[in-house]
């Protein structure tokens, strides 16, 4: 299966010449298709900060640079940017791949039509940058972008201070992160409902800038803290986020819940329920049936969805019996225990 942005760029694959690059691409065979339709003497790397796109990558045995702000170890004649679902992500992508260009080097952009690259045009004079459209067909967009990206700033992770139910944190995060500089709406809520996690084995899964288990940490010191996401920016602003308030705890990237460990007393989290721009049940389906597996007995898993999303049905089809602890804002906490 190939994305619509992917087929789009498989449409264009004459425009790709010499080493090549392809930047935060969605989690499909776009690899695979890439390595049969490229000239032999083609030299293909892909850069992701999304560890699932990571493992189709390698899996094809590309060279993939999996990393929140990466370090290349060559320079690229074209380079091809998925545009991101964040705007202010592109510009981050754009300075991060600025010391692997030389003179001559091509920078396409590709995106679907609802995800914003419309308005390219404007972002791209706001960076002193010029995009110029060359494709339309799929629902997407194909683009050329034109000069120089000296001026563009260095990455970096920022820090915010919230204070939440009379606990002052210092979070750090960065673009393409969740809810980059400000605290969610549906996190605030959750976090005045984790009373119950006190002690033992926590996950905060799709823990993003790190602020749910950095909470628990610091009102509860006796918490063995994992925190995991699929996304490198999002776990390196986690690690920052813990190092930040002096608080341990691990942070790892996976597609799912991570191997280790075994079993969990408590999981908690604002989880993901988009896969690009649509709203994904599958991703949800997936983490709780992996999060009843990986409970212990009485362990519980507590989440805050918007009203609008199945959860409840998602739940009770697992867990059976769920109880919702409040309802603000249009967004809900529920609990679920392992029975």
């Amino acid at each position: 299966m190939l994305a619509n942005t992917s087929q789009m760029l498989l449409r264009n694959i004459t425009d790709l010449t010499g080493n090549i690059l392809i930047v935060e691409p969605p989690a499909d065979e776009l690899a695979r298709n890439l390595l049969n339709g490229l000239p032999a003497d083609s030299r293909l790397c892909c850069y992701t900060t999304n560890a699932a796109t990571a493992e189709k990558w390698q899996m094809s045995d590309v060279t993939c640079y999996f990393s929140a702000l990466p370090e290349f170890q060559q320079l690229f004649d074209t380079v091809v940017i998925f545009y991101p679902k964040s705007k202010e992500q592109l510009s981050l992508s754009l300075a991060a791949i600025a010391p692997a260009l030389q003179d001559g080097s091509q920078i396409y952009l590709v995106g679907d039509n609802k995800g914003g690259i419309k308005s390219l045009g404007s972002h791209a004079d706001k960076l002193g940058l010029q995009a110029h459209k060359l494709d339309n067909a799929k629902h997407c967009l194909w683009y050329c972008l034109t000069g120089s990206l000296a001026s563009l700033t260095k990455p970096v992770f920022s820090q915010q201070q919230f204070t939440i139910l009379q606990t002052t944190l210092t979070v750090c995060s960065i673009a393409g992160v969740f809810n980059h500089g400000k605290l969610d709406t549906g996190t605030a809520l959750l976090l005045e409902h984790v009373q119950h996690i006190t002690k033992g084995t926590v996950l905060d899964f799709g823990c993003g800038c790190g602020v749910i288990g950095a909470y628990l940490k610091k009102t509860n010191s006796e918490i063995n803290l994992y925190c995991t996401d699929v996304s490198a920016l999002a776990a390196e602003a986690t690690v920052q986020t813990l190092r930040a308030n002096k608080l341990q705890g691990t942070v790892l990237t996976a597609d799912g819940l991570p191997t280790q460990p075994a079993s969990f007393d408590h999981i908690v989290s604002n989880p993901p329920f988009h896969t690009g721009i649509k709203t994904d049940y599958s991703i949800s389906e997936a983490f709780i049936s992996q999060s009843k597996a990986r409970l212990k007995p009485g362990g519980s898993l507590t989440l805050v969805a918007n009203l609008h999303l199945a959860y409840q049905t998602l739940l009770e089809q697992t867990f059976g019996k769920v109880v919702i602890l409040a309802k603000a804002n249009g967004f809900v906490i529920y609990q679920a225990i392992k029975r």
